[in-house]
């Protein structure tokens, strides 16, 4: 059963890994789907992957799907628009964006220097915005015109960005934004029959082929980091079937799907009045004794 058939998708950053993963799935399940990829490097080297978008259209349409190429940078706020003025141009309509484009620099907060913080925040929280508002200004007008909405905004955030991970101080900050930014546009966008959700993947791509993660597993047994088991999960999220499911984040290892219940409430002390100064020790160490022990940051010893 395609799941997807009759919709129509934009998948950024397409062209490798994990967005190229979610495209061919995407397509097998009857998507049509805008491929895009800028063509850089794990670290946002220039033209170090030209011509992936392209490559990856090609296989989609060698399998009998529908699919266009796109080139452009999605933190340009110009190029955002375009994007979904190709997907409306090229398909007549669009029903969901998938925001995957980044890159990493791995650095200690300590040596990162501002050019490095800059360009990872910009292609992350910035490449989740451009696009996605376009799309966003698109389907509320069509919601406001009378016409049924049922689109799905689907974000890529990180367990860096959910616990932290030593030496990713500006990619867990971006992927932290990105998690709270799909709680608002959740929120703000359901009237619109919008839904809004995130991706945790636990997977093996070009970023996590630096060394730092053991993703190595053994011949003939299941390969339960590789990107395609996500994508899965990504078709679910675009096809008409997780209507009404909003505002989560999901992460899957291999064929295990959690949902991640984020930020929580404590039990409380209560004095009833100010508290002094020298009494709030005591009271956060008791605290800290009752509380459910929080997910480890990646890498912390």
């Amino acid at each position: 059963m395609k799941i997807c058939e009759g919709r129509v998708a934009i998948v950024t950053g397409a062209g490798n890994g994990l967005g190229k993963a979610y495209a061919l799935e995407l397509a097998e399940q009857g998507c049509k789907v805008v491929v895009n990829d800028l063509g850089v490097g794990t670290h946002g080297e220039e033209g170090e992957t030209k011509g992936a978008a392209e490559r990856v259209v090609e296989e989609i349409r060698a399998n009998g799907g529908e699919a266009i190429a796109n080139t452009d940078d999605v933190a340009e706020w110009d190029a955002g628009k375009r994007l979904v003025e190709a997907a409306l141009d090229t398909f007549g309509e669009l029903h969901a964006v998938v925001n995957n484009a980044g890159f990493v620099r791995d650095r200690m907060f300590f040596t990162c220097s501002p050019e490095e913080w800059d360009a990872v925040i910009r292609v992350h929280l910035r490449g989740h915005f451009c696009t996605s508002r376009h799309a966003a200004e698109y389907w509320r007008a069509q919601s406001k015109a009378g016409k049924a909405v049922d689109s799905r905004i689907i974000n890529t955030s990180s367990g860096a960005g959910l616990q932290g991970s030593v030496g990713q101080s500006a990619y867990s900050t971006a992927k932290g934004g990105i998690a709270t930014l799909t709680l608002v546009q959740a929120a703000e966008l359901g009237r619109y029959g919008v839904t809004a959700n995130g991706l945790v993947p636990i997977a093996r791509t070009r970023m996590t082929d630096t060394g730092a993660f053991d993703m190595d597993i053994n011949e003939g047994e299941f390969d339960e980091f590789a990107p395609e088991n996500m994508a899965s999960v990504v078709a679910y999220l675009v096809s008409e079937q997780s209507r009404g499911v909003t505002g989560q984040m999901l992460e899957l290892k291999g064929g295990r799907l959690f949902l991640s219940q984020g930020w929580t409430d404590s039990t409380a002390f209560d004095k009833g009045e100010r508290l002094d100064a020298g009494e709030v020790d005591a009271i956060v160490r008791d605290l800290l004794e009752k509380r459910e022990p929080a997910k480890p940051v990646y890498g912390a010893n």
